[in-house]
């Protein structure tokens, strides 16, 4: 099992499982995401995503931003059957090391699932010391996806990975069936009763 980068054509099945798991998909850009990949068969287990918001203008320590922008981790998605495997921890990471390679010290997330997070070093944190942008996304949450969000922030540097996770991890996947790694049209988002082709396929 390993976390790479989401890729351009795995658009469609990212909307897909965002929508099924009741995710936010506000200003959804695929190569904001990392994935979670069983080596062997090639099947996706999980994603989720840092989303960055720029500053208009207003003052901000640098503990708290990085050139103007501010970094949110949101959309964390563990498929059924992969879940208690320590998927979800290392998209977690994954993301956190990104943003810590995009210069943010702070990364924040606003979600009804704090306790999840909490065992990485995320702590609850007051709204009003959230940087605008975020208290508007709040807002929007609350509305939309998210009733029982709540805003959250951890320093990249003091993540901590439980060992339990790490080692749920390396073992992945356990007792689970083979799995086909062949790509289907729809993985592509191609309706395949619909389709046309350029050259005759005998169809």
């Amino acid at each position: 099992m390993y976390v790479r980068d989401a890729k351009n054509r795995e658009e469609v099945w990212l909307l897909e499982h965002i929508e099924a798991m009741g995710l936010d998909d506000t200003a959804f850009r695929s190569r904001d995401y990392v994935v979670a990949v069983d080596e062997e068969s090639g099947e996706k287990a999980g994603f989720g995503r840092i989303r960055i918001h720029k500053l208009d203008g207003a003052s901000i320590d640098d503990e708290r931003a990085s050139g103007g922008e501010v970094c949110e981790l949101t959309s964390i998605g563990v498929l059924e059957g992969w879940r208690e495997q320590g998927v979800g921890a290392h998209v977690v990471e994954r993301l956190l090391e990104y943003a810590g390679d995009q210069g943010f010290e702070t990364v924040y997330a606003l979600t009804g699932e704090g306790a999840y997070l909490a065992q990485f070093g995320f702590q609850r944190i007051d709204e009003s010391r959230l940087p605008e942008p975020l208290r508007d996304r709040l807002d929007a949450k609350r509305e939309g996806v998210d009733p029982d969000a709540v805003p959250l922030s951890i320093e990249v540097e003091a993540f901590q990975m439980p060992e339990r996770l790490r080692e749920a991890f390396k073992r992945a996947p356990e007792g689970r069936d083979e799995v086909s790694n062949d790509e289907t049209p729809e993985d592509f988002g191609i309706d395949p009763e619909s389709a046309t082709y350029k050259y005759d396929t005998g169809r």
